[in-house]
């Protein structure tokens, strides 16, 4: 009763909040940096890059489409190993060779199976990567960037093992 009466008790209140607000702040620090956060896959680099970077990758896109089409040719990606091609033509339908090509193939929800597939086979414009392996049924995610000389562009889409993709997928999304 004598420290109700002192006029001592709100310091010591205004303490343990301090103190307790502090220990959460610290509390939550911890748990959120056990947690499995996965970074952007976006233009195939971190999304800070990306961020920085994409009034430059919009407009390479827009100076690639002016002048190239890329289309997905694959009629359906499934469990194990498959070939996913595009077609790569002029604005004129005529085939385009001679491209270099980056294909990255990811789990939308871990980078656990992340891979980079380079150097597919050229033939009459039609790119293909022989054997891509998907090691698990479900969702994946395609980004393919595209080089011809200065010119490039980054072309992504969803695929998934269970579905004919030709059907789904007749244009990928365009970042």
């Amino acid at each position: 009763m004598k420290l109700l009466e002192s006029g001592k008790l709100w310091p010591i209140g205004v303490g343990i909040a301090i103190t307790l607000v502090f220990c959460m702040g610290v509390g939550t620090i911890i748990v959120t940096s056990k947690a499995d956060l996965q970074e952007s896959d976006a233009y195939m680099t971190n999304y800070q890059n990306a961020d920085i970077k994409a009034n430059d990758f919009i407009k390479a896109r827009i100076a690639f489409d002016k002048k190239y089409k890329l289309v997905y040719l694959t009629q359906q990606i499934k469990e194990g190993k498959c070939d996913v091609s595009y077609r790569l033509t002029d604005q004129n339908n005529k085939p385009v060779d001679g491209a270099k090509m980056v294909l990255a193939v990811s789990r939308p929800d871990t980078h656990k199976f992340d891979k980079k597939i380079s150097n597919p086979v050229d033939k009459d414009g039609v790119y293909t990567f022989k054997d891509v392996k998907f090691s698990k049924a479900g969702v994946w995610d395609l980004i393919l960037k595209v080089n011809i000389g200065n010119n490039y562009r980054f072309y992504s889409l969803k695929a998934d093992t269970r579905k004919d993709q030709h059907k789904a997928v007749q244009e990928a999304s365009s970042y």
